[in-house]
């Protein structure tokens, strides 16, 4: 085991009616005025919204709306929100919403307090110094941003997806309550599976440094990953699977299954990037695609640990038949493996890769993953 140093300081608060207590928790970190951001109108439609500003205003916390954030969160939505958090002055962000709502929420924090470009943050051309609070209120399980510093946003401009990370931007209190997760579609519920099982496979396979303990976490999470989304396909209501497909989405980022890993990388969050800035592709349905195919490229470089996963995962013999089950599983729940299926052509496939070759760079990895390697990789996806 390599050496680490773990620190998460997030708070969360789980389980029903716990949206309720968002008040009591601004209140105790010293907040008098929010900017609330949320995505879509379904929240004030279902009455969530109204529930937030009741438990608010119970703690004499006054609030700034900025509804609107998409699910590929962009660049030009977080200036916005910016803008607004200087002009009403707010003392925090608060989140309802997904994982796209939390990433910009923490955007936005990091960005009011800095005097430039937003954008800056994210290509290097500042550092974090300070951010307002995050505060946030779960309604969907996928990208663990719930009990992690980091924010994925896309600049519509230059088509980059880059993400930020600091100290700074942990949610101070993440509330998860699984009750609110009910109303997911199926397909972003097969979406979000993937994007767990993403989190967890990356670390898993491409760490020089894996202990075995780190993996039997990652096989509990996609495990559990499995067993929870065919009841939640069958029985959309169940709360316990619900519950444990949230608790699962949780620790596969949160930083736990990579503390004391060492030389791991992110290739498939890497080129998937490219897929959801390009053909704005729901994030989870481009990673349900790459994987397979950077699995069949990669499993060479790492036979040991794919066989493993084929054994603990699919009670299988070798790597190949595990990277087939994988994929098999991912059909059978209906979240795409071919690029077809997302719309995108073999003519689509030159751009996609000098895309995917800058993202190469910006993840440090552009040593292993160049122009030969990604072609392979996306013929795979063909």
């Amino acid at each position: 085991m390599d050496n680490f140093v773990f620190f998460n300081p997030t708070k969360i608060d789980f389980g029903t009616d716990k949206e309720l207590q968002i008040g009591q928790h601004l209140a105790e970190h010293g907040i008098t005025k929010v900017l609330l951001v949320y995505g879509s109108e379904r929240i004030k439609r279902d009455g969530l919204f109204a529930r937030v500003v009741q438990s608010l205003e119970a703690q004499g916390i006054s609030h700034v709306e900025c509804g609107g954030i998409v699910s590929n969160p962009v660049i030009s939505k977080v200036r916005e929100a910016i803008a607004l958090a200087r002009i009403h002055r707010v003392d925090a962000v608060l989140a309802v919403g997904g994982g796209s709502v939390l990433d910009s929420a923490k955007a936005i924090a990091a960005g009011t307090r800095y005097q430039g470009d937003v954008w800056d943050l994210f290509v290097g051309k500042a550092t974090i110094e300070s951010a307002l609070p995050v505060f946030d209120i779960l309604t969907l399980a996928a990208t663990g941003s719930e009990m992690n510093s980091g924010a994925v946003v896309t600049n519509e401009e230059t088509r980059e997806k880059f993400a930020i990370g600091s100290v700074h931007t942990f949610p101070k209190v993440s509330i998860v309550n699984p009750a609110l997760m009910q109303s997911v579609s199926r397909d972003y519920l097969v979406y979000s599976a993937a994007d767990i099982i993403a989190h967890s496979i990356e670390g898993y396979f491409t760490a020089s440094v894996q202990p075995r303990f780190h993996s039997r976490m990652v096989e509990a999470i996609i495990n559990t990953v499995i067993e929870t989304t065919e009841t939640l396909l069958a029985e959309p209501g169940d709360y316990a699977a619900r519950a444990e497909f949230a608790w699962a989405s949780t620790q596969a980022l949160n930083g736990l299954i990579y503390a004391g890993t060492a030389g791991f990388s992110y290739p498939n969050h890497m080129i998937e990037h490219s897929l959801s800035a390009l053909f704005n592709v729901p994030h989870g349905a481009g990673l349900s695609v790459i994987m397979p195919a950077w699995m069949k490229w990669y499993q060479s470089h790492n036979p040991a640990q794919f066989d493993r996963f084929a054994k603990h995962i699919f009670s299988l013999d070798s790597g190949a038949e595990g990277i087939a089950a994988l994929e098999k599983w991912f059909d059978k729940i209906g979240t795409p493996t071919r690029l077809s299926q997302l719309g995108i052509t073999a003519a689509d496939l030159p751009a996609t890769i000098d895309n995917v070759l800058n993202n190469a760079k910006w993840f440090g990895i552009a040593g292993i993953y160049d122009r030969e390697v990604i072609t392979t990789i996306l013929g795979n996806a063909l």
